[in-house]
């Protein structure tokens, strides 16, 4: 969108079942804050709303093991993340909650307006149902193997492993999450938007109008969807937990929470405008107003099919100009596991680092995951602080301020007559606003924050070829010129430096003696991001600086250890819960066992069934005849390793298709205590299709 007269950005919502980590703040957090840091530096109104999602069912399931109720799992993590938001420097305009009545209220409103529309359908359909539990199982509540890629751990809704979006009854082997029983199909009444209906409408505005402007994952993941053809979503579940459906007999139902969490933008948008006085509806309504959704790769369905289906079916709000979805950010050569613990949790980073905020938001952009999944490591942590924050940021500052206050008294000298290095050192410093902008624009962080420390390297480049410190001895004009371009550069990096580090900015602006917060001070200066291009000084001659004081401090090798050491606990813990034996599972009677027959047999060719991560396809001589099984074990073994070996088969498993392949049996296993697959081998003298009893 060309010229908007204001930006709505809204952050994904993050759920309250646990605390933020580093792959939340590298994925959503700190681009939208640089985003809406920087349209605000330009002039723009800016409306940056975010809130905590207290009504996904991961909450319902944590409450259950810690036996408290869903409303107190929510208000101890919303706290904890609000506080952790705030003191990081997170600088949302508001900071929500989908338990707020004006949520309630908004989500209510919404959804009655497509019901009394006629825009929903109803339906009966079969869904899973837990008689332990006396209750329906939704999405979270089961767990199964995937039936497109095999995945033995996928949700009820949607598959982590290949990211297939499906319904809890399509899983293969479903199991309840609450119980662990194996749950039965009841009838049960339900609202769905047809998505169906939106699909001409969704390929045109999607694939032909965003093609060039989204970026690649988003686009591509949105052409799969599409591709693959829409079916209705319901919006309704049979839980006791969320916003109840506001229709007559909805009893025991509420909003399935992707119907109701994206409207806690909206929701969370009416809560900062009657706080501030202002009206809502033209950041949401409005033709001139640009919105934008910043999310992870793992939302990038609901926000630009789903949410832009909603928004649509409603028929006055406006939809995203862009969702700029980031991929994931790992730690240490693996995936960030929450249940794992091995993850950086920002409220313990900001007890650990007090002060380093701008630290970790750096090393977060540097690192963004912007086009692919990233690592974080403590070393590159420690390197980057230490050899650019430190070496290239703080030693231009360190530097200039020093020598302002030996040569001068701390104050800006007054420039004689400038050379071609000054006049073209003070060019590249007012071309600096638009080369970060163009990255920013693009949503390229990572290169937009690396132009930031393109000026401090000027700075630093300039201060050495110039030389002051010799110049002064023999030439005191040419140093009274020197050190006033060194100082513009710093005054321009005060202004620059706001929407990647934040306190950085604050304190530097401290250190220059100016505040942009205090327009009444004597002498006040205040800077914007337009005028480092257009001002013929941001520092004027006889303006008074404050005492240097270290902008950044170097990490030593002890407080690393100390992190390394954390994951290194975690990791111990992990692997003793894993080596933990099984306790023994409920008894059977001579007959039950008697069912099972297990026989000896011998792998005679295999294969890796395409597209997949964990299926081999093995042709397996029984004795009694050579049937295909597929086995979950390409993970552990190559084709070629297991083409020869004795193996334990079930063979009167009822046959079950996978990716299109029939398995006819199951290749019997066990696991050793650091996750290894182990075959259970007999006896290489004991010839296949012998019995196992």
């Amino acid at each position: 969108m060309n010229n908007p007269k204001r930006i709505t950005i809204t952050a994904a919502l993050p759920y309250t079942n646990g605390p933020v980590h580093i792959g939340h703040l590298a994925g959503v957090y700190v681009p939208a804050d640089i985003y809406a840091r920087y349209q605000r530096l330009i002039g723009m109104d800016v409306a940056f709303v975010c809130g905590s999602d207290e009504h996904g069912v991961p909450i319902t399931i944590k409450a259950k093991r810690e036996g408290i109720t869903p409303q107190q799992v929510v208000d101890k993590y919303h706290a904890i993340i609000k506080k952790s938001f705030s003191d990081f420097g997170i600088s949302f305009d508001n900071y929500s909650r989908t338990s707020a009545k004006i949520h309630h209220d908004t989500a209510s409103e919404f959804f009655t307006k497509l019901y009394n529309d006629g825009k929903f359908i109803e339906e009966v359909t079969e869904q899973l149902y837990d008689e332990e539990a006396n209750q329906f199982l939704a999405d979270r509540f089961v767990v199964g193997t995937c039936p497109k890629c095999g995945y033995e751990e996928s949700y009820g809704d949607q598959c982590e492993n290949c990211g297939t979006s499906h319904n809890a009854t399509d899983l293969i082997n479903p199991k309840s999450a609450i119980s662990g029983s194996k749950p039965v199909t009841r009838d049960t009444r339900h609202w769905f938007l047809p998505l169906d209906q939106y699909q001409d409408w969704l390929n045109d505005w999607i694939l032909k109008e965003h093609k060039k402007d989204w970026k690649a994952n988003v686009y591509g993941q949105c052409k799969s969807w599409i591709d693959d053809g829409l079916r209705p979503r319901a919006v309704t579940r049979d839980l006791d937990w969320g916003i109840p459906v506001p229709v007559e007999g909805a009893e025991g139902k509420v909003l399935y929470v992707w119907f109701d969490a994206p409207i806690g933008y909206i929701s969370s948008t009416r809560e900062w405008a009657e706080r501030e006085g202002k009206d809502w509806e033209p950041y949401w309504k409005s033709e001139d107003t640009k919105l934008l959704h910043f999310i992870g790769k793992d939302n990038i369905v609901f926000h630009c099919i789903i949410f832009p289906s909603m928004l649509k079916a409603e028929g006055s709000f406006i939809l995203p100009d862009n969702v700029p979805a980031n991929e994931f950010l790992n730690l240490e050569g693996n995936k960030i596991s929450t249940s794992k613990n091995w993850a950086v949790w920002l409220h313990e980073y900001l007890e650990e680092f007090p002060g380093q905020q701008d630290v970790l938001r750096y090393v977060l952009t540097a690192n963004a995951p912007e086009t692919k999944d990233n690592d974080f490591t403590w070393a590159d942590f420690q390197a980057r602080n230490n050899n650019e924050l430190v070496a290239i940021f703080g030693n231009f500052i360190n530097r200039v301020v020093v020598l302002t206050h030996k040569y001068y008294d701390g104050q800006v000298p007054s420039p004689a007559e400038f050379s071609k290095v000054d006049r073209d050192t003070l060019k590249e410093l007012q071309f600096a606003p638009e080369v970060i902008s163009s990255s920013l624009e693009r949503y390229r962080f990572r290169e937009a924050q690396g132009k930031l420390m393109d000026v401090a390297r000027l700075g630093n480049k300039y201060l050495a070829d110039e030389e002051p410190w010799k110049t002064i001895k023999t030439n005191e004009e040419r140093t009274r010129t020197v050190m006033y371009v060194a100082l513009q550069i710093a005054s321009a990096m005060a202004v620059l430096s706001e929407p990647f580090l934040p306190h950085t900015s604050r304190k530097l602006n401290r250190i220059l003696g100016v505040s942009s917060n205090d327009a009444g001070q004597e002498n006040h200066i205040e800077n914007s991001w337009n005028d480092i291009s257009q001002k013929q000084e941001l520092l004027p001659s006889g303006h008074q600086i404050g005492t240097s004081e270290l902008l950044f401090s170097k990490i030593e090798n002890e407080q690393i250890q100390q992190q390394l050491d954390k994951l290194a606990a975690s990791k111990k813990a992990n692997e003793t819960m894993n080596a933990t034996v099984e306790p023994q599972k409920d008894t059977i009677t001579f007959e039950d066992f008697t069912k099972l027959d297990m026989r000896v047999g011998t792998i005679i060719s295999a294969e890796k069934m395409p597209k997949t991560k964990k299926l081999l396809v093995l042709k397996v001589d029984t004795g009694i005849d050579t049937r295909t099984i597929v086995s979950g074990i390409a993970e552990s073994f190559t084709a070629e390793e297991v083409v020869g070996k004795r193996v334990t088969v079930l063979v009167n498993l009822a046959p079950r298709a996978l990716r299109g392949v029939d398995s006819e049996g199951m290749i019997l296993m066990t696991e050793t205590p650091e996750g290894k697959l182990v075959f259970i081998n007999p006896d290489d003298d004991v010839p296949n299709g012998s019995s196992i009893s």
